[in-house]
């Protein structure tokens, strides 16, 4: 919160000396005589476009546009003085440095502002991530599974019921990443999503625990034969799915599903259960 404070005053800094150096600017052309209007207009237009190089291609090669601007300045009022023996106001020194302060303030408005954009986006991924809920799979996230697998494992507490964990990861997913579009990224998300939550019961909850290395997670009132069971179950649709799925059907992907039940004897936290489960997933072959 305090570096988008501070992106955001220097940012309004940045745009009031812009601002500022723009009236400069206008107060300075309309002190001129009207003999050096067409003098200025072309000035106006150079200003216009250094400010442009600036913006797109990088403070350096702004900085140096604008001393090549300078330079040429220089050169047109000793060719004017010595040449033509024609003397070139002091109205017009302006132009030397003007364009630059302009150029300057513009582009650090501009990246400040855009250092402001990614940390907002930054922090919406955030506040996404830490969320009840994923915004792509409408499934719960990690939050969610740890609060609710607290109140499971008080029910197995008080009423002896099983509480079983099923984490379902993508088998080889790193090494198949780079093989996959952004959009079969996202659809590859939902098939899966889809799939576990179609499979299991009403009373099962599934969510989406990691997206850059998908995991889903099942909370089951069953023991381990009972979960795998349903773990099966969810591998033999999603190989049907998949194999209907348009997007996906020449991809190669299989499921990997791992077990495990409360033990209050051996875990003490949702974070063990869920640990658990995911060492599991190592030894489906």
């Amino acid at each position: 919160m305090h570096k988008n404070t501070r992106e955001s005053w220097l940012t309004d800094v940045y745009l009031i000396a812009f601002l500022g150096w723009m009236s400069v600017l206008a107060i300075g052309m309309a002190a001129t005589r009207p003999h050096y209007l067409f003098l200025n207009a072309i000035f106006l237009g150079v200003t216009i476009c250094l400010i442009l190089i600036t913006y797109f291609w990088g403070l350096i090669t702004g900085l140096l546009s604008n001393l090549a601007f300078i330079f040429a300045q220089l050169l047109t009022v000793i060719y004017e003085n010595q040449i033509k023996a024609d003397l070139v106001p002091w109205a017009l020194v302006y132009w030397l440095f003007i364009p630059l302060l302009l150029s300057l303030t513009f582009y650090g408005m501009t990246a400040h502002s855009r250092r402001l954009q990614t940390q907002n986006a930054k922090l919406q991924s955030d506040l996404v991530e830490r969320g009840a809920f994923d915004e792509d799979t409408n499934l719960r996230t990690t939050v969610s599974y740890i609060e609710d697998t607290a109140v499971f494992t008080e029910t197995n507490r008080r009423f002896d019921l099983p509480v079983t964990t099923m984490i379902v990861r993508i088998r080889y997913f790193q090494e198949m990443r780079n093989m996959l579009s952004d959009a079969q990224l996202r659809a590859l998300l939902q098939l899966v999503s889809q799939t576990i939550k179609g499979a299991m019961r009403t009373n099962d909850i599934t969510y989406l625990l990691d997206r850059s290395n998908p995991t889903w997670a099942v909370l089951l009132f069953t023991d381990a034969s009972g979960a795998s069971i349903a773990a099966n179950r969810i591998k033999g649709n999603f190989a049907k799915a998949l194999a209907n799925d348009e997007e996906l059907s020449n991809l190669d992907v299989r499921l990997v599903v791992g077990v495990a039940s409360w033990d209050s004897s051996k875990m003490q936290s949702p974070y063990d259960l869920m640990n658990a489960g995911i060492k599991e997933t190592e030894y489906d072959v």
